[in-house]
């Protein structure tokens, strides 16, 4: 009899794809094995194929004003699993609570330099940006308290709206070609205030978390008119490019029906991978971790994971921004060339 240890170091070594006829995973017919495989692949993403870089610098925003929907989760879930497969990623949380920077395991105490400083204050991204431990491709800029003032503060100030958008394209143009981010995620706070205005200005494309439940599109015609407003007035490249389904429940009919709604209206933008409704995607902010180095083997990691490979997928063919398409100027940042090489962050591209 086979040493099931020796099957899953031999599927690994051999990095044959899942259900391949030798060493994959309908070799493993017991749960526990399979979810072995799965959670050492995701482990050892390095020695698996790279997800393929964009073919710009793709800014995402990551917004819907309905609450509890998976924004924070998705954010960090596919920021981790993009950083793990190869990609350079920036996570910027632009909500007060601060989720996105607790799930990544970055303080943001307060006095800690963060998002707020740059918006209201005088700092760079650079000076605010920190490295997270789950992957040294990832680096984030976490939110503290302060910033469920800054609607207010920023109330006076000129073009307010382009805060972010002019911090992003600041630090990317500064930095060298080979240590730009793929990929930069935003996170917004669950409201259409001045925050997520700033998102939406600074973003290239959106994307839209939407959860397999009740109510599922309250509100989220408010957000795609908000969305229209800003490509008019704003920013007009934005576009909503991606709407992923989450807190899918496969128990239960509702479920089927919501996605079925879901993809009816938004066609081929919603993505194929759908995020199941899973423990351990809950469990792993309480311990400063996503779920893909939490519970690697879990069906919520590994959805992350097809959910961040179609997500990549689909930037490959991407074409650049126009160069003259920036803020106040400045180039934007879809229009500056990355390095082909997959370079990970260094101490210099953060605090």
């Amino acid at each position: 009899m086979t040493d099931p240890g020796e099957r899953l170091r031999t599927s690994l070594a051999a990095d044959q794809s899942p259900g391949a006829s030798s060493g994959g995973l309908a070799d493993f017919d017991s749960p526990i094995a399979m979810e072995a495989l799965r959670a050492t692949r995701v482990l050892h993403a390095s020695n698996q194929e790279p997800f393929p870089p964009p073919g710009r610098i793709r800014v995402i925003t990551i917004a819907n004003q309905k609450g509890g929907v998976g924004k924070t989760t998705s954010t960090v879930n596919l920021g981790v699993a993009l950083a793990l497969y190869g990609l350079r990623t920036l996570v910027i949380d632009l909500d007060p609570q601060g989720n996105a920077s607790t799930a990544l395991g970055v303080d943001h105490t307060v006095g800690t330099p963060s998002i707020y400083d740059a918006l209201v204050g005088d700092s760079t991204l650079s000076e605010v940006v920190h490295p997270t431990t789950a992957s040294p491709n990832l680096l984030c800029v976490p939110a503290t308290i302060d910033l469920a003032g800054a609607e207010i503060e920023l109330v006076s100030v000129v073009a307010r709206e382009h805060r972010l958008r002019r911090s992003i394209e600041a630090y990317v143009a500064a930095l060298p070609r080979e240590r730009r981010p793929h990929y930069v995620l935003i996170d917004c706070p669950p409201s259409l205030g001045l925050l997520t205005l700033n998102a939406l200005v600074a973003g290239d494309e959106v994307l839209i978390p939407i959860q397999c439940e009740y109510y599922a599109l309250e509100g989220l015609g408010q957000l795609l008119n908000n969305i229209d407003l800003v490509r008019q007035h704003l920013n007009p490249g934005i576009a909503v490019r991606t709407i992923l389904l989450t807190m899918y429940d496969g128990r239960t009919k509702l479920a089927d029906q919501v996605a079925d709604e879901v993809r009816n209206h938004f066609g081929e933008l919603v993505l194929g991978a759908v995020i199941p409704r899973n423990v351990r995607v809950s469990e792993a902010p309480g311990y400063g971790q996503s779920v893909l180095t939490y519970d690697p083997g879990s069906r919520g990691s590994t959805s992350y994971v097809d959910a961040a490979r179609e997500l990549a997928q689909r930037g490959v063919d991407l074409p650049p921004l126009d160069s003259a398409a920036g803020s106040n100027g400045a180039t934007p940042v879809g229009a500056l060339a990355f390095g082909e090489t997959a370079v990970p962050f260094t101490a210099q591209d953060s605090q």
